[in-house]
């Protein structure tokens, strides 16, 4: 199997939890989504400009973050493959995005771009009801996670992210962590202490 040929599918395998692909959906995405590796400490997409493209991680740990008004990097999304990411508002929106897209590992990436994924959209079966389920997803995730902000503790942001998340406790640096469940680095070291 090609590297190519693994990078669909792990893509196709994530797809058939939402919808069943059918063989002439997976030649328009063979098409028309560009296979590609990334370096660690990449920026794929910067703020200030419009985000022309929507990722799917094959694998590695990405992050969206943004600067706030004193310069310091606020982590809003900490991901790892095999997912989609993207500046989403931005991105369907077409216009300037606060958010940078960082590789904190080297990644294996799928990217197509706004204007491609229009047409696999009007050429496929299944490419838009599947667009469509996962900008609900990520909508849904970002809505609970500014409850989990309000709602949770410190304590429990952790304990949860530990739970559904494992992997990225063990590969993602400590700041970006603390950063993502607003928390000051010291305050999650003392919190790891006590759950060891």
């Amino acid at each position: 199997m090609t590297d190519t040929d693994r990078f669909f599918s792990v893509f196709f395998d994530y797809i058939r939890e939402l919808v069943n692909i059918p063989v002439g959906d997976q030649a328009i995405c063979r098409k028309y989504f560009t296979p590609m590796r990334v370096e660690k400490n990449t920026i794929l997409e910067k703020a200030g400009q419009v985000h022309h493209h929507h990722i799917f991680i094959v694998s590695g740990y990405m992050r969206s973050y943004h600067l706030d008004e004193k310069g310091n990097e606020v982590v809003i999304d900490l991901n790892s493959g095999p997912r989609f990411f993207t500046s989403y508002h931005h991105f369907i929106k077409r216009t300037p995005s606060n958010e940078f897209l960082h590789c904190i590992t080297d990644c294996e990436l799928l990217r197509i771009t706004r204007d491609d994924m229009e047409t696999t959209a009007k050429l496929g079966e299944t490419q838009l009801e599947y667009s469509m389920l996962i900008l609900e997803s990520s909508l849904e995730k970002r809505k609970q996670r500014s409850i989990d902000l309000s709602t949770l503790s410190a304590e429990e942001r952790y304990r949860k992210l530990l739970k559904n998340h494992p992997t990225i406790i063990q590969n993602i640096p400590l700041i970006y962590i603390a950063s993502y469940l607003g928390i000051n680095p010291g305050s999650l070291s003392r919190i790891r202490k006590k759950l060891d």
